[in-house]
């Protein structure tokens, strides 16, 4: 048994926590789309417009708070225009990045927009600069958003749809420095430059454009970015181009397409995850410093849309499909990135998992015979709701166990961070260590604890996942702690995610 000790301020408050940096990712890739959200109307699983109900159901569960579409890399390859109309008009497609299959258009903008009514979810909308042009970019916009009579206005009225949608969030491309354009920094700001001042804001719909930006530490790229809305040492303010500025990172222990397994893991390996994942602490504060430098007002924000686990793909499924277990390993990386994410709320104003439904680190797997399942994963996004909109809160800790050492690489094995929102406050800590379990101890300063409840996300073993014959092999318990005046002590399991409410005076 090992011990830790945390201070936490209740009444000292930092930024808000966004609750965009619970956000969502669903790319036509492998079954996310087509079998996952969308199994078509005449299929015998309950569908709303060929909407998977049980999936939506799941995440309002979640309260998730935007979802980002049609990629990723299928973004730079796809023209919204085949997405709508009849659906046995629309033509058929190729998604030469994800396993070269053929794709009926039958999932469209208008179905996207549905599925995100549903979900009662913003919309997040991943332009084509790759392969589009800025007529058809700044036609969508149009026809998403404009009210009134317009070209695409009376296109979209033809097609069924009379008023506009709210479309808040617009991302300029996708990995321009990759799959999106193989761009250099300075070519693609140029472009993002062009194509943001044809992305118009119709009438009421004020749209937040998010350029492509870095693979993880990239930080020239972020830095050309900067220049291009910005001026060191200029009395004006940024440039209203883009309000945004995407990174992505990926958890994973291995190269290209042959990662390590999502279940049958090592020690080793687990450390070497945590590791990874503990390091974007450092890749968001240098972004954050060089934003920092060209826009001190922090005017624009970072925005982190696609991380999580990238592990093997399950035998026997199509290796360009990324289908892939979820562990309690892949639980506790969500963990300790919400925990950085709240540290970073000032300046990160978005984060999109990748991604929502049976494509990597997914909140939820779905099978063609109507089964589903929550993933451990989901547990964690539940169990932080109260984070959403809340205010940060200090946490100091003055006592934790020994880091754990892998070759140099020091890993600390206790992660934490709180809000407070109203009368309430919510603290969540994850245990990291594989072999013990924690004490922890935590002085509560500042107001006055009334009532509490915790509880606990683990299992006898890392690699443990839920099917569908075991549903709830990983699933949230209540967890014991005790309160003497403002001390409250808990026990966390080796390996494990809790949360502690606590109701404040």
């Amino acid at each position: 048994m090992s011990s830790a000790r945390a201070v936490v301020d209740l009444d000292v408050t930092g930024a808000t926590i966004s609750r965009h940096l619970y956000g969502h990712f669903a790319e036509h890739l492998g079954r996310c789309i087509y079998g996952g959200f969308y199994v078509g109307e005449d299929s015998s699983i309950p569908n709303e417009g060929g909407i998977r109900l049980d999936v939506v159901e799941a995440l309002r569960a979640l309260q998730i708070p935007n979802l980002r579409w049609p990629g990723g890399c299928f973004a730079d390859e796809y023209h919204w225009r085949d997405g709508i109309g009849p659906k046995e008009q629309r033509p058929r497609m190729v998604n030469t990045h994800w396993g070269n299959v053929e794709e009926n258009n039958h999932f469209g903008t208008h179905e996207f927009m549905a599925l995100c009514e549903l979900l009662g979810a913003d919309a997040y909308v991943n332009g084509n600069i790759g392969s589009g042009t800025v007529q058809e970019m700044s036609d969508w916009v149009e026809y998403l958003t404009r009210d009134g009579d317009s070209p695409m206005s009376r296109l979209r009225k033809a097609n069924g749809r009379d008023e506009p949608w709210k479309v808040p969030y617009w991302g300029l491309g996708n990995e321009a420095w990759g799959c999106g354009g193989h761009m250099r920094a300075e070519a693609y700001a140029d472009e993002a430059r062009r194509y943001s001042t044809f992305c118009r804001n119709h009438g009421d719909n004020t749209l937040y454009r998010i350029a492509a930006g870095a693979a993880d530490d990239d930080l020239a790229w972020t830095e050309t970015l900067m220049k291009a809305v910005s001026c060191l040492g200029c009395a004006r303010e940024p440039r209203g181009m883009f309000q945004g500025i995407s990174f992505h990172y990926y958890s994973h222990d291995g190269s290209g397409l042959n990662k390590n397994p999502a279940t049958a893991f090592s020690d080793e390996q687990y450390y070497t995850t945590m590791i990874k994942a503990v390091d974007i602490d450092r890749v968001i504060a240098g972004h954050t410093a060089v934003m920092d430098a060209y826009d001190p007002k922090r005017r624009i924000g970072l925005i982190c849309d696609e991380w999580g686990t990238w592990w093997n793909t399950e035998p026997g499924t199509n290796p360009r499909f990324l289908y892939q277990q979820n562990t309690l390993r892949d639980a506790l990386v969500a963990g300790v990135h919400f925990d950085i994410f709240h540290k970073h709320a000032a300046r990160l104003h978005m984060a999109n998992i990748a991604q929502t439904v049976n494509v990597l680190q997914s909140m939820i797997l779905t099978d063609d015979a109507g089964g589903m399942v929550l993933t451990p994963t989901y547990h964690v996004f539940e169990m932080n709701k109260g984070h959403h909109d809340a205010l940060q809160l200090p946490v100091h800790l003055i006592e934790r166990p020994d880091a754990y050492d892998a070759d140099g690489a020091q890993l600390d094995l206790v992660s934490i961070s709180a809000s407070t929102k109203g009368a309430n406050a919510l603290i969540s800590v994850s245990n990291l260590a594989l072999d013990s379990d924690t004490t922890l101890t935590l002085d509560l300063r500042g107001r006055t604890v009334t009532g509490h409840h915790a509880r606990v996300l683990t299992a006898d073993e890392p690699q443990r996942h839920n099917t569908t014959a075991a549903p709830d092999a990983v699933a949230p318990a209540d967890l014991d702690l005790a309160l003497d005046g403002g001390v409250l002590t808990v026990t966390l399991p080796r390996h494990s995610f809790s949360t502690i409410h606590l109701d404040l005076a």
